[in-house]
């Protein structure tokens, strides 16, 4: 590493104090420099650095030279006798095997081969294809994403301003979500602290408390609304946490990602019948191929019970309406996330703080108040409710710009992320099932995310069309006739009686 940054900053030193011209072009350096370690590697083995680095030297001395002949004797015309395709040949594998070399950072493959030839890497690519096919999956979504965001034109009427915010936001979710999920897996698989429905209440008073602090420096407005709505809203969401982790604990995994499956499809049934929400035939397979593949990639085995059962159904259904009354209240009240969640967070705490105890101890047969609190799990439980605040704001956010299944959809993403991350960092297991499952969820989102851009274009055309519209129709009145009684004042500003009164006189 150390010799790699002293050849990129000394050389450009050297020609600032020795060189004639105030510009360098260091990209045939770089190309020969390539090469020329890549013939390297066949004379002697780079294990051996004593001689490897003797060789390499001996040949960057006689590079130079030969080139420092080559400039002294201005030789450069014999570049007019090769031929235009030789040289473009040259260029180009040279560009061919700086690209190969480059598979090993943005596929993330591991053991990665030292060789330049093609077959040496795609060698070493075969042999790592479970990370290869992630890798070029989440390549192929990001270009995607970055194709949206260039046509992302959401709401005309607000601007770049709402194309940036929405954009944040869920940028901000899908990274406070995985390190939370990351944190508290630590704190719960390797630390024994397995009070999840406690740990919730925890993050919804430091996420308050971290509002207030905030509203005492006026970084936002506090709007106080109807009481009543807040106060079900916050309890709801309290009550829909603490039946998810009930679900979890009295089902087996594979029945609890099933139930998270159905939240989709359930907010789906819920806003078009009671809001006359429509969702497009593309839309709809879009979101029948995310939960497919989402459910092949984590669904195991589906063990049912009644009472696991009825507790799914009803953590569905209250998940399903907190999320839509998060965003009908802040479009209803015309207040911010960040207002809605200072409102809501003391009554969800509340539920889950008065709640989460019973509920951990009957799930863990463990006491939350007896558990040995060790400075490490202290430190891991201040970080997991330092990223809760972040969490909590940004699932408001995104629901407020966005919608309920949006947010789900979202949410879907992370779970194939935290997936990904748990096979390239901890080394987790994985299978074909899980491969394919999150290939085809990555499909999914990917056409959800095109049949929603392209509807919200067409709806906001739609929009700026009738606007034009209605602004056009009193351009149709004229302007320098107005009827007054049985007269019409002309531009003269003379009162002109009608023809069939004229008429009428006259036969009078």
């Amino acid at each position: 590493m150390q010799f790699g940054l002293y050849t990129s900053f000394v050389p450009p030193i050297i020609y600032a104090i020795m060189g004639s011209s105030r510009e360098i072009a260091i990209g045939p350096v770089a190309v020969v420099s390539i090469l020329l370690g890549s013939l390297l590697q066949d004379e002697i083995d780079p294990t051996n650095k004593h001689e490897y680095r003797r060789l390499e030297f001996t040949a960057t001395f006689f590079a130079g030279l030969t080139q420092f002949v080559l400039g002294f004797f201005r030789l450069g015309f014999l570049i007019d006798f090769l031929s235009h395709a030789a040289i473009v040949g040259f260029m180009a594998g040279a560009a061919i095997t700086i690209g190969l070399q480059q598979l090993k950072g943005f596929l993330g493959v591991k053991n990665f081969t030292k060789k330049t030839n093609i077959v040496s890497v795609m060698r070493s690519v075969w042999r790592n294809w479970e990370t290869a096919v992630i890798g070029v999956t989440f390549l192929a979504f990001l270009l995607l994403a970055k194709y949206i965001i260039r046509s992302w034109d959401v709401k005309m009427s607000e601007g770049p301003r709402y194309q940036l915010g929405t954009i944040g936001a869920l940028s901000l979710s899908v990274v406070s979500s995985v390190s939370i999920v990351i944190c508290n897996k630590a704190l719960i698989s390797t630390l024994g602290f397995t009070f999840a429905t406690t740990l919730t209440s925890w993050h919804l008073l430091v996420t308050f408390c971290s509002l207030h602090v905030a509203l005492w420096m006026k970084w936002f407005e506090h709007k106080p609304f109807d009481p009543r709505a807040v106060m079900g809203f916050g309890i709801l969401n309290g009550t829909s946490i603490g039946l998810l982790n009930l679900s979890l604990g009295f089902n087996s995994v594979g029945f609890y990602q099933m139930t998270k499956l159905a939240i989709i499809p359930c907010t789906v049934l819920l806003e078009t019948l009671f809001f006359r929400k429509i969702f497009s035939r593309n839309v709809q397979l879009s979101l029948t191929v995310l939960l497919v593949g989402v459910g092949i990639a984590t669904v195991t085995d589906l063990q049912l019970n009644a009472l696991g059962s009825i507790l799914s159904i009803l953590a569905v259904v209250t998940t399903c309406v907190a999320q839509i009354m998060t965003n009908t209240i802040q479009k209803q009240f015309k207040v911010s996330s960040t207002q809605l969640l200072y409102q809501s967070c003391p009554y969800q705490a509340m539920a889950l703080f008065i709640a989460g105890p019973f509920l951990d101890g009957m799930l863990t047969n463990q006491n939350v108040f007896a558990f040995n609190y060790t400075p490490q799990v202290l430190a891991f439980i201040v970080l997991s409710c330092l990223i809760s605040v972040s969490v909590n704001f940004s699932t408001f956010l995104v629901i407020g710009k966005t919608s309920p299944v949006t947010y789900q959809v979202l949410g879907h993403l992370k779970t194939c992320l935290v997936l990904t991350f748990g096979y390239l960092l901890l080394e987790d297991p994985f299978s074909w099932q899980n491969i394919l499952g999150i290939l085809v969820a990555v499909v999914g989102m990917m056409l959800y995310s095109y049949h929603c851009t392209i509807e919200n274009q067409q709806k906001a055309v739609a929009e700026a069309a009738a606007q034009l519209l209605q602004a056009k129709e009193p351009e149709s009145d004229p302007l320098l006739s107005v009827e007054n009684g049985g007269g019409i004042l002309t531009d003269g500003g003379v009162a002109r009686t009608p023809g069939w009164n004229s008429n009428k006189d006259l036969q009078a």
